[in-house]
């Protein structure tokens, strides 16, 4: 299996995310990967890591979410890898819940969210974004 961390999305992915999605509640499982040094676009000094930076967006993003119908179920701290390889390990885990495939992109594409986004992108090296419905299959 090949794995491919990324920080945004391909055009496609958020399409296919709708396609495939759910009108019911779904949860974004992220597997998150930091910059040992926050690199912001605008070249403005910051001595953060890419944890801090990404904690600035998370501060923002968590409420956001909320006032948009979502929730935050968990978030830690990667520890150990119990079944299987990989090459590189990820450093967080993030499940987030929203109430549908629909409502996580109009929120991840809000202009709100690119204001804020700056610290996200700053902060991760890439990650894996998985969606998953509540419903079994």
């Amino acid at each position: 299996m090949k794995v491919d961390n990324a920080v945004y999305p391909k055009g496609e992915q958020l399409g296919e995310a709708i396609a495939k999605g759910s009108n019911g509640p779904i949860v974004m499982v992220n597997l998150l990967k930091f910059k040992d040094k926050a690199a912001y676009k605008d070249g403005r000094a910051d001595d953060a890591s890419g944890r801090e930076a990404y904690d600035r967006y998370g501060a923002e993003m968590l409420p956001f979410v909320k006032a948009h119908g979502g929730r935050v179920i968990f978030v830690g701290p990667v520890k150990s890898l119990v079944i299987g390889n990989v090459e590189e390990m990820w450093d967080a885990v993030a499940l987030v819940e929203y109430p549908s495939s629909e409502a996580f992109v109009k929120i991840a594409m809000s202009p709100d969210v690119a204001k804020f986004g700056v610290h996200r992108e700053a902060g991760l090296a890439g990650q894996l974004l998985i969606q998953c419905t509540l419903a079994a299959p």
